[in-house]
C-alpha cells in the first residue's frame, strides 16, 4: 500500500509573521498536531495579531 499523503505545509501571517505549521498544529488553541490549514476553522484568528485566515499565505520551508 502506498501512503502518498501530501507533506505538511507551513503558513505565515502576512501581517505579523506568525507561523502555523500543520505538523505541529496549535494545541493551546485547540488545533491538534497534523491539522491541515483547510481544516482550521474559518473563525480562527491569529493568536499574535488577531487577523483572520485570509491574511495568511503558504510559506515554503
Amino acid at each position: 500500500m502506498n501512503d502518498s499523503a501530501p507533506a505538511f505545509r507551513t503558513w505565515m501571517c502576512v501581517v505579523c509573521g506568525f507561523i502555523y505549521d500543520e505538523a505541529l498544529g496549535l494545541p493551546e488553541e485547540g488545533i491538534a498536531p497534523g491539522t491541515r490549514w483547510e481544516d482550521v476553522p474559518e473563525t480562527w484568528t491569529c493568536p499574535d495579531c488577531g487577523v483572520t485566515k485570509d491574511d495568511f499565505e503558504m510559506m515554503v520551508v
